[in-house]
């Protein structure tokens, strides 16, 4: 257990890179892993410094005056300094976590929708606390946010129970789905197997590459040509043309003017059906997409538009490597096509 009054202080950090979790198919089970939700939003590191509020990105941009209710809830925290990792949600009237509805809020700048649902404290009050396993940061983090009467503010419990159990349960109350992470390790920046990340749906960020214009509006987007880096090279991985509300397409067809250019991005070859209608434009900004499964040449299915990722650089949109949990049951449970016997219609 950490003495805090014990600790030689230690000077806040301006930023601590987050750690980021693996994508795996499937989730560990039995002790020295427990289980989390996994939120559908923007991650949040929350730096407190004697009353004052930054809200960093995962990498470091300061978006405070974007979520001025949480910060202000977070300033009400009963602590003098602190970094405390976690999450920026609005939740359905079925209080579930929507990206969607983010993005709509933050549009709006209805900042008193969201919420600020915090699951790891990496400083408090002069202690680096990051060397500290998992539970023990837990146990200080659960105490801060149990004094808090913020409705905008809240913490992420976690279960150590049976992660394929809660997969399969996270799954059928349609939640993104989970989060299980090594409970005796210390908060380490990266993406280095303490944290994994088990999906029941794919959603993805994905690279636009192009876009077509709207049948019915000249200044909307009606489609967008998405893709991702594979050792350095950008690949195309297929359109998608549903998701877009009115402002979204209006605005994302503004975003998209002054990246043109006449030729594709594209490293991979283009057949001229993907090619039909697209008005090229230069690799930039970040789209998040659900989908249903992926094609056996790794274009999307049933893809839907949901935001923009504006946390990510386009950099570091890679090719998911896992499937999800509906899309693995999908494959088992599809009819496999005997072969038919000679004569037979």
């Amino acid at each position: 257990m950490i003495d805090l009054a014990k600790r030689k202080p230690d000077p806040l950090p301006a930023f601590f890179p987050p750690c980021l979790a693996k994508l795996s198919d499937t989730p560990p089970d039995g002790a020295g892993w427990v289980h989390e939700i996994k939120f559908d939003g923007y991650r949040l590191e929350a730096r407190i410094h004697e009353g004052s509020v930054q809200l960093l990105t995962r990498t470091g941009l300061d978006w405070t005056k974007r979520f001025p209710s949480l910060a202000k809830a977070l300033g009400g925290l009963s602590i003098t300094s602190a970094l405390i990792d976690g999450e920026a949600v609005v939740e359905t009237d079925q209080g579930v976590t929507s990206f969607v509805k983010l993005v709509e809020a933050l549009e709006a700048g209805r900042s008193q929708e969201m919420l600020f649902i915090a699951f790891d404290l990496i400083y408090l009050d002069g202690v680096d606390l990051s060397p500290a396993p998992l539970l023990e940061r837990k146990r200080l983090l659960e105490a801060i946010m149990k004094r808090s009467r913020s409705k905008h503010l809240r913490y992420s419990a976690h279960l150590p129970a049976d992660g394929t159990a809660m997969i399969a349960e996270a799954c059928r109350l349609g939640l993104e789905g989970i989060v299980s992470k090594r409970t005796d390790q210390p908060y380490r920046s990266g993406r280095n197997g303490d944290w994994l990340k088990i999906k029941c749906v794919l959603e993805d960020e994905f690279v636009i590459g192009g876009y077509v214009v709207s049948s019915v509006d000249a200044k909307a987007v009606g489609a967008l040509a998405l893709g991702t880096f594979e050792d350095g090279k950008l690949v195309y991985a297929g359109r998608v043309g549903t998701g877009f509300t009115n402002s979204s397409a209006r605005i994302l067809w503004a975003k998209l003017q002054p990246l043109k250019r006449e030729a594709p991005a594209f490293d991979t070859p283009l057949t001229a059906l993907q090619r039909r209608g697209v008005t090229w434009v230069g690799p930039e900004l970040v789209a998040q997409i659900a989908y249903s499964t992926r094609t056996g040449d790794n274009l999307l299915r049933h893809a839907s538009f949901k935001g923009l990722r504006e946390d990510k650089p386009a950099a570091d949109v890679h090719r998911p490597a896992a499937a999800s949990v509906c899309e693995r049951a999908a494959l088992q449970e599809r009819p496999r096509k005997l072969p038919k016997k000679r004569g037979q219609r």
